[in-house]
């Protein structure tokens, strides 16, 4: 009987707490955005081809980025050739991210659209959703692909290096391994 009591005022007492105290949404001041889901740094990241954490498990994993690679160019003794192949392998991701991040955008636009006017239903839900899981995903794929590119164009030392320099590595020495 005790028990049944105890979890009765229990109940009780969460409900009168957790229920009548009002808390506003995560996200309450969002509703003003032009693109509700996205905020603008998201928006002007998917425009400009930036990486968004896309080749996050790529740079982790001992495979270079090639803007940061660029950035990089006089500490990790980049050649000539290695400078011309890491722009080339840049200019195609940037290009390729550029282009799918602005057809992302679009159809995010479109899914905001569909539920602002309320015209939305079943199948141009899935439709737009679809898409857009599509389009996120060539996204990551141009920016991981550039990464792998990149392992083929530096040395194990300079993988190393570029690791220790963006601080992903301690001063012990790692060794990474280089696929040609």
């Amino acid at each position: 009987m005790n028990r049944i009591m105890i979890a009765g005022a229990f109940l009780l007492l969460y409900s009168t707490t957790s229920f009548s105290q009002h808390q506003p949404s995560k996200y309450s001041g969002q509703e003003t955005r032009q693109i509700k889901s996205l905020s603008e740094v998201e928006v002007q990241g998917y425009l400009k081809g930036h990486g968004l954490g896309f080749a996050k498990a790529a740079e982790l994993n001992h495979y270079p980025g090639p803007k940061h690679v660029l950035d990089l160019t006089e500490p990790l003794t980049l050649t000539e050739q290695q400078i011309e192949q890491t722009r080339e392998i840049f200019r195609v991701m940037q290009k390729k991210a550029t282009a799918l991040g602005s057809a992302y955008i679009d159809k995010e636009r479109e899914l905001d659209r569909l539920f602002a006017q309320a015209i939305v239903d079943s199948l141009a839900l899935k439709e737009v959703v679809f898409e857009l899981g599509r389009l996120r995903s060539s996204i990551r794929l141009a920016h991981l692909s550039a990464h792998l590119q990149m392992k083929q164009v530096l040395s194990p030392a300079q993988v190393n290096h570029y690791d220790k320099l963006r601080g992903y590595l301690d001063n012990t020495s790692h060794k990474t391994q280089h696929h040609e």
